[in-house]
Formats: C-alpha cells, structure tokens, sequence
C-alpha cells in the first residue's frame, strides 16, 4: 500500500500529523491564552518541517479557535463532568474532534474518532483514549446520525 496521496489528493500521513500538531497547538492554547493566530506561527515552521498539510492544520487550529465557546457546549451532554475539568489533553483533542465532525463533513466520522484516538494514546493519560471513544462515539451518533446508521450494519 502506498503512504502518498489517494486519488483526491490528500495525504491521510500529512493529515494525521496535522493532528497532531493541532492538538499541541489547541494544548498551548489552553494553558497560555495564545490566540490561535499566534499558535498556529508558533507551531508552522515545525509544520513545514514534517511535510504535513498545513492548511488543514491551520483549519483546525483557527476553527477551534473560533467556536470552542460552541464546541464546548455541544460536547457537554456527552460529558459526565465540566468541559474544564476534562484532562487538558482529552480536552483539546475533544475539541477538535467535535469541530471536524461539526464542520468538516469532507472528513468520514470514524476517521475523526480513530485518528483522535490515536493522539490521545500518543499524548494522553493512560485510559484517556477510552474516555475520548465514549464521547466521541456519543456525539457521531448525534452529529452524523445518517452517516452513522449508514456504515452500521
């Protein structure tokens, strides 16, 4: 199997570690206040580095940015305590999971709750990624009640 680009041009390897870098960015976000214009500069030159889809990184560092006040609020019934009191990496990972399913329907759902997984393994606490599972699965079935009926047999 090849790791480039599929036939429509997107580089699910520049994709995941766009990810990943967004959920960096998203992290320091929370806990310095940047806005994100100034986390997306902090963290582009390593961006460019890796050959990652910067614009797609930028999408989602800005569209967190911009809604996290709606994001949060979407995610809270999923949520069996505040938004603020969710692990700072569940959190920011939660966050833009809830903006790709909210606002990026070009991207399948159970690609969004995988690879949000796969970061929070990487980068969270130890039993994190099950919490992270639980909303998430929660909230696709909510968001994208048709894709989801759809793919389940």
């Amino acid at each position: 199997m090849s790791r480039g680009p599929r036939r429509d041009g997107i580089d699910p390897v520049a994709r995941t570690r766009s990810r990943r870098r967004a959920l960096q960015a998203v992290y320091a976000m929370q806990l310095s206040g940047v806005d994100a214009k100034n986390a997306i500069a902090q963290f582009a030159h390593e961006q460019a580095n890796e050959v990652a889809d910067l614009e797609y990184f930028e999408d989602l560092v800005r569209g967190v940015g911009s809604h996290v006040r709606a994001l949060d609020a979407a995610l809270q019934p999923f949520l069996d305590r505040t938004v603020e009191e969710v692990d700072p990496i569940e959190r920011a990972m939660l966050r833009i999971a809830a903006y790709e399913l909210q606002h990026r329907p070009d991207v399948p759902y159970r690609v969004v709750i995988d690879e949000a997984l796969k970061a929070v393994k990487r980068f969270g606490s130890e039993h994190g990624h099950t919490y992270v599972n639980g909303v998430l699965d929660q909230a696709a079935a909510q968001w994208r009640a048709t894709e989801v009926q759809v793919s389940r047999p």
